[in-house]
């Protein structure tokens, strides 16, 4: 565990260097995240308005978050029904989104509890941001 802590953090380093993630995605229209031209600014922001007509959560509207410390972030102050923290593991990737980045797939599970079982999609490609909102069926714990 160590050495990839180590390995994600060199991957960080020479992106910031690089200047793939000076700035938030959000600030240009053109950005670059790992070497990758991915839409920002106003283009992001048509995508992500068009993305809101779908549930929180699913392909067409993931979860933003900041690289996969944020989406661990995100899914451990989600809360079930009966206000426990659900268990959940990521389940792998799933192809790009509409956000032109790359999604995961995390199974999300509340014992004893609902939502019973949910697949939840996560794009972790957002630099700075931290989602506020809740995936339906759950409620969430402020940041």
């Amino acid at each position: 565990m160590m050495m990839r802590g180590r390995v994600l953090a060199g991957i960080a380093a020479a992106v910031m260097l690089a200047g793939g993630a000076a700035l938030p995605a959000a600030a240009k229209d053109d950005v670059y995240i790992f070497g990758f031209k991915v839409p920002g600014g106003k283009k992001l922001a048509k995508l992500i308005e068009k993305a809101q007509a779908y549930p929180l959560g699913s392909k067409e509207n993931p979860v933003r978050a900041d690289m996969p410390g944020g989406q661990r972030a995100y899914l451990a102050r989600l809360r079930c029904a009966d206000g426990q923290a659900p268990a959940f593991f990521r389940v792998g990737n799933f192809g790009m989104g509409p956000y032109e980045r790359i999604i995961d797939g995390y199974e999300v599970t509340c014992k004893d509890s609902t939502p019973e079982k949910v697949m939840i999609f996560i794009d972790m490609y957002h630099p700075d941001y931290e989602e506020p909102a809740a995936v339906e069926g759950f409620t969430i714990e402020p940041a």
